[in-house]
């Protein structure tokens, strides 16, 4: 198959390296994919080093390149009104956010162009539902990461760093203070996480949370807001901790998984079992290209 994939965020984050991954596993598959960006993304330079055609534009090239290709994938909102616009006839859409769609009639419009919705947990599936997407149209496709190195626990405990006010930085840094530890808010967390004593993911809406994931790959206990889609992804006392977003609360059960290094390598442990059971990239790759099967009849 020929694939134009269209991502139109700015830096590398967490959607970002999910394109970045399936590109990658879909190549290995023998598929031909090209990528439509905007001028001065991360994501760009990075595919065009590894080979890649990357082209930058918007929803004039999308129109001008779709017809070339078998199936159009757009990964971001963004993305997704351009591949709308530019009429994209086989056009599949990630759904990676947790917040409802917009109500108004451009929205219905657009959200009515996509033959697939790839919605990455079962919490933003229903989103999607309640906003009238036919159940037909939708699949989940959990994300894949890659199996980070494991070693035995530090001492420094980790958090992804965002600007994002939604993602809870400030809560993290509160619970921290409450109960006596520091915090590294990592721009690297495939470098940062092994070994880590721990890892911290607090934010007030979430789609999935693929750091939580590469931070089970690595064995590191998770912390994590039992928001969104990330209950389908941590077990409470199982593969992780789970917790409400309140700094005293959240501070009680990172003392908890700091002084209690048993039950962290446990927990850590079993994570890392899950991600090798069910969020490899080579199950994210294989159930994408099942969807671009689909719409291709």
């Amino acid at each position: 198959m020929r694939i134009l994939h269209v991502d139109m965020g700015r830096e590398m984050r967490g959607g970002q390296w999910q394109v970045l991954h399936l590109l990658r596993g879909l190549k290995g598959r023998g598929h031909e994919c090209e990528l439509v960006t905007r001028a001065g993304s991360e994501l760009g330079p990075v595919l065009r080093g590894e080979g890649y055609v990357v082209h930058e534009g918007g929803w004039m090239a999308v129109r001008r390149l779709t017809r070339e290709f078998d199936v159009t994938h757009a990964h971001d909102a963004r993305g997704h009104a351009m591949g709308a616009v530019a009429g994209a006839e086989k056009l599949v859409v990630a759904r990676r956010v947790a917040f409802a769609v917009g109500k108004g009639w451009m929205s219905r419009w657009k959200y009515g162009r996509a033959k697939r919705f790839v919605a990455v947990s079962q919490y933003v599936a229903g989103v999607l539902r309640e906003a009238g997407v036919e159940e037909s149209r939708i699949r989940v496709v959990y994300d894949g990461v890659p199996l980070l190195e494991m070693r035995e626990l530090g001492k420094v405990i980790v958090a992804p760093a965002s600007p994002d006010p939604a993602k809870g930085t400030d809560l993290a840094m509160e619970a921290a203070r409450m109960a006596g530890v520091q915090v590294k808010f990592s721009h690297d967390l495939e470098e940062d996480l092994p070994g880590a004593a721990a890892f911290v993911y607090l934010t007030r809406e979430e789609g999935l949370g693929s750091g939580i994931l590469l931070a089970m790959s690595a064995g590191v206990p998770v912390l994590a807001s039992a928001v969104g889609g990330i209950p389908e992804i941590v077990e409470d006392g199982v593969t992780g901790l789970l917790t409400g977003n309140e700094p005293g609360m959240i501070a009680v059960r990172l003392t908890r998984l700091v002084e209690d290094r048993a039950m962290a390598r446990t927990l850590g442990e079993t994570g890392r079992v899950s991600v090798m059971e069910r969020f490899t990239l080579e199950r994210m790759v294989e159930a994408t290209e099942n969807v671009y099967r689909e719409v291709l009849g």
